[in-house]
């Protein structure tokens, strides 16, 4: 198994390392979920919601489809790294990744 590490800035400034396995199939929202982030994920990770909204501060991820580009185009707080955790594999974050959660559920 490979597993790959990952930052979250969390709301009160700290940040908090996590290590997800990449060959499960999982992507980033339902790892943070089963880290107990309160991330709504109303559209079952389909990228029609913007729930699962984060800022990749540092790293990389495979690159946003044109429906996450549009979704991300609705939501007022989106900026430069937006992404939705929804659409990236695990498999393609690059290790040691940073990140903020800035969904509706936070």
């Amino acid at each position: 198994m490979s597993d790959i590490q990952v930052f979250v800035e969390e709301a009160d400034g700290s940040t908090t390392e996590h290590s997800f396995p990449t060959d499960m199939g999982l992507n980033l929202m339902e790892a943070l979920k089963g880290s107990e982030y309160p991330i709504l994920a109303t559209c079952g990770g389909m990228a029609l919601c913007g729930t699962c909204h984060i800022a990749l501060l540092e790293g990389t991820a495979n690159p946003p489809s044109d429906e996450e580009l549009d979704m991300l185009d609705t939501l007022f707080n989106s900026g430069e790294n937006s992404r939705l955790s929804c659409q990236i594999r695990l498999s393609a974050l690059s290790n040691g990744a940073r990140l903020q959660i800035l969904g509706e559920g936070n």
